[in-house]
Order: C-alpha cells, then structure tokens, then sequence
C-alpha cells in the first residue's frame, strides 16, 4: 500500500483530484491523506467547502510516498504557497512529487522541473509564473501526463493520465492500471 498526499489549496480544481482520491484508496489500497498550507476550511473552484485538518508542514513526519499537488487559481497569484523545502527533502529522499495544471508551477518554482522530461498547461505557462525555471528543454506538449524521474506533470484536462502515472509509480500492478485508464475511457469508445 502507498502512501499519497494530496495538497489543497484555495481554489482547488474539483476534477484534478477526484479520480486519484475516489479510487485509490477505496478501490486500490492506496493510503491517501489530505494536506493544506494551513488547516481548516477551504473552497473549491466549485464551491465544493473542504475541511482539512493535515498542514502542509505535517507531510515530512508522515513520509509519503507521493507528494501530489493539485491545481487552482492560486498558483498564478501571489497567495501561493512556497513548497521548495517540502518538495525538494521529499524528492531528495527518493519520494516521488506530482503536479497538475497549476501544481506544476509548484514543482517549476523548488526547481524539480529543470533536469527532467515534464509537461504543463504549456511552456509559456511555465515561463511566466515560475521565475527560476530553466527546464524548457525537458519541456514536452502532451494532452497526457508525463513521468520523469520520480516526477509527474500533466495538464489540468489529463486527470485520468495522472491518476494512472501516479498508480504505476506506487507499483499498482498494470493489469489495474489498465482496468482503471479503460473503464474511465470507455465512454469514449
């Protein structure tokens, strides 16, 4: 069973989550817990009303194995929070990090995007709202998410692709991620 942490913030994306909380930990095992920069109330871009009670501090003693950061409209402000010591001693310790749509920002700002192959919103995106990122070569456009070493991105419209990166990072076998990348697609089909 792994361990995943899942940092909220202001603004939160209802979709980029969902799918990793809904299915991991009831479906696959996982041990999925819930961290905020500060513990209390916080809302969705939905309206969704969410109590945290796990600060973001908390996360080194708990140890995950995944570290993952969910996007929202307050990456892009200046409200963010600066992760680069929680990012940078979990990935140093060999945890794996993960960020979507403006989680990436996250990852971009503690510099875990400059040495490996990653995607985003776009490279502009990136270059804009993270101020020392100089990873532009690593820099893949991808409508799925993409694993670099020990480091995952995706956009805010691969939620699916996500999950299921994370899930094979945390050693789920592939005939589940299979299972669950096809039955999440089968609508489509």
């Amino acid at each position: 069973m792994g361990k995943v942490a899942i940092l909220l913030t202001q603004g939160f994306a209802d979709w980029e989550y969902a799918l990793l909380a809904g299915t991991g930990g009831s479906f696959y095992g996982q041990d999925i817990q819930f961290f905020s920069p500060e513990a209390g109330e916080i809302q969705s871009q939905g309206g969704l009303t969410a109590s945290v009670s796990n600060e973001v501090y908390e996360i080194t003693a708990w140890q995950p194995d995944v570290i993952v950061i969910i996007g929202g409209s307050i990456w892009v402000t200046d409200a963010a929070p600066d992760l680069t010591v929680v990012l940078t001693m979990h990935y140093n310790r060999g945890g794996i990090v993960a960020g979507i749509c403006g989680g990436t920002l996250a990852l971009a700002r503690a510099g875990l995007l400059n040495n490996t192959p990653h995607t985003s919103n776009d490279l502009e995106f990136l270059m804009q709202n993270a101020q020392d990122y100089s990873g532009a070569n690593h820099f893949q456009q991808s409508p799925v998410a993409i694993t670099g070493d020990r480091v995952i991105t995706a956009t805010g419209t691969a939620p699916v692709s996500f999950t299921a990166a994370i899930f094979t990072c945390l050693g789920l076998d592939t005939q589940n991620v299979q299972q669950f990348q096809d039955m999440l697609a089968a609508e489509h089909g």
